[in-house]
């Protein structure tokens, strides 16, 4: 599935969303749905994107003027990646990684 990255002038500032519908059959207007915004929950707030989350989070269908999108993105959604990690039991092991470290020459006396 395809997200779309739709570049655009907004209040003398460049903005850009990211939605999953883009339809372009309108003749003036670059019709947006579906926007997706970051779920990303952090301390720091990036004063930018969080005017535009107020402007439009709660949009479901948006119109941008032609005259204003400046350059539009298809990208593949990105799935999230999985990845594989292995539990080192620390009392079983710390004889063997000692003597590892001592065979390296790597020990501290």
């Amino acid at each position: 599935m395809s997200l779309y990255r739709v570049h655009f002038k907004w209040k003398d500032k460049e903005v850009q969303l990211t939605a999953k519908s883009l339809d372009l059959t309108h003749p003036y207007f670059v019709s947006i749905k579906d926007l997706v915004f970051s779920d990303k929950k952090t301390l720091i707030i990036n004063p930018a994107e969080d005017d535009i989350i107020k402007a439009f989070g709660n949009s479901k269908h948006l119109m941008i003027p032609f005259q204003t999108v400046l350059l539009i993105e298809e990208l593949e959604e990105r799935k999230a990646a999985l990845r594989r990690f292995t539990i080192v039991d620390q009392e079983s092991n710390r004889g063997s990684d000692l003597k590892d470290w001592e065979d390296r020459g790597d020990a501290q006396s």
